[in-house]
């Protein structure tokens, strides 16, 4: 079966033709190389483009190795573009593999040491020079953020168009489902299992797992590894633990260190784990909420909000054993968040209080704070309001905002309503926020 990615062929469909290297970035096996290959690729057919004017390269195959340096990578396309006023559309997979090497037409003992990094060639030159030829466009995917994003501004000076590719929505992963599968089924099967094509495409519970373990620790676990030289991978393997075992929950790399140091004995240093940490969210294993005080209107240092990218890679992380359905549901909200292209912070707000003639200033949280543009939501996520006193525990922070930007609550009960209570907060079910991409526009 063909898991049709409309949304993100779309974006690829728009940007033909417009002058700028297209990026595919995201986690590994999440369907980008499926995305370029396979769909573009039949969009392109489908359009009249010859095939011969479609230069696949995958680098991560055994097939490509040769051109996993800038000059053969360059040469090799170079000898598969046709002049013949037709666009040649060039895609490259896991861009990353390219090599920099030595410009040999400079001679490294004139050039001091601390200089050294401008005198090798590398993909971004090759990208680069084919971006300006009127008949070639350039696709490539990458599975490292600080490789990739952080140097497009510099090494493509603004030419360069970034797609982020996730793991499926949930939109996408219910449309796989029978169509009288139960709602809160196929939510726990999402919650479980996540979203990576392959997986979701799997028939039982024990393949999924089965395919989730041997995927993190044979492909993610080593990638970090060997991407930036662990010099103690058992200690990365605690951090990775400590960090998925405690998603949605306020941390930081200091707290982890200690929590490590407490439970395992091992030595982990505050930079050592921040540096770990950061190894993760560049090659989309996490992803972070910073928090902001809402009514002092400024970010807070630490502690932050970590999540996982996909839920069912951390599960498998930590042996399927905390699946616990509110911190999932908080995880599952903010991919989507995020997916949808919105800036998503975690919402602190300190109230002055006096008790017993003390007084205090109690911190209380907003899953979300949202925002885009000059548009802000607040969002709670609450998996079950059985009564008042719980639906009031799950508004008290969102009635003492202090403003009269928009409020909601989603919560986990399939047939919820959507509804104003009597202080204007909207509630909504999840299934309904996760399959109506205009559900934030909708109140």
């Amino acid at each position: 079966m063909t898991i049709q990615r409309n949304e993100l062929l779309n974006k690829l469909i728009a940007a033909k033709g417009n002058d700028f290297v297209k990026i595919l970035t995201g986690l590994r096996r999440c369907g980008k190389s499926f995305l370029l290959f396979h769909l573009f690729k039949q969009h392109l057919l489908d359009a009249g483009i010859p095939e011969n004017h479609i230069i696949e390269i995958d680098l991560e195959s055994r097939a490509y190795q040769n051109l996993r340096t800038p000059n053969a990578l360059g040469a090799y396309i170079d000898s598969r573009l046709i002049h013949d006023g037709i666009h040649n559309y060039v895609l490259i997979d896991e861009i990353q593999l390219c090599q920099r090497e030595w410009n040999q037409a400079i001679d490294p003992a004139r050039i001091h040491p601390d200089e050294r990094d401008w005198g090798y060639i590398t993909f971004y030159s090759i990208l680069s020079q084919l971006r300006t030829m009127p008949d070639a466009d350039v696709y490539v995917t990458g599975s490292n953020s600080r490789l990739i994003e952080t140097d497009v501004s510099t090494e493509f000076r603004g030419r360069g168009q970034i797609i982020r590719v996730t793991p499926l929505s949930f939109s996408e992963f219910s449309q796989l489902a029978q169509r009288d599968a139960n709602p809160f089924l196929t939510l726990n099967d999402y919650f479980t299992f996540g979203g990576l094509p392959e997986c979701a495409l799997m028939p039982t519970a024990a393949e999924k797992e089965a395919y989730l373990k041997g995927l993190f620790k044979a492909i993610y676990l080593r990638d970090i590894i060997e991407r930036y030289k662990i010099q103690n991978p058992i200690l990365l393997e605690h951090v990775v633990n400590f960090a998925l075992s405690t998603i949605a929950c306020p941390t930081n790399p200091n707290k982890l260190a200690n929590a490590i140091k407490t439970e395992t004995g091992l030595t982990a240093t505050q930079p050592t784990v921040a540096k770990y940490l950061s190894a993760l969210e560049e090659s989309f294993v996490l992803a972070h909420a910073q928090r902001f005080d809402i009514r002092g209107r400024h970010y807070l240092d630490y502690p932050m909000k970590y999540y996982a990218v996909d839920t069912g890679l951390r599960n498998a992380a930590i042996n399927f054993r905390q699946n616990e359905e509110t911190h999932l549901m908080e995880n599952v909200i903010f991919n989507e968040l995020v997916r949808r292209g919105y800036s998503v912070d975690v919402g602190v707000i300190e109230l002055d209080k006096r008790r017993d003639g003390r007084h205090t200033t109690p911190k209380y949280e907003i899953d979300f704070v949202v925002n885009r543009g000059s548009s802000r939501i607040y969002i709670q996520s609450a998996y079950m309001i059985p009564d008042a006193e719980k639906r009031a525990q799950e508004t008290f922070s969102l009635r003492h905002t202090g403003d009269s930007f928009k409020k909601l609550v989603i919560t986990n009960n399939p047939i919820q309503p959507r509804q104003y209570d009597d202080n204007g907060i909207f509630f909504m079910g999840l299934w309904d926020f996760l399959t109506n991409p205009k559900a934030l526009e909708a109140f």
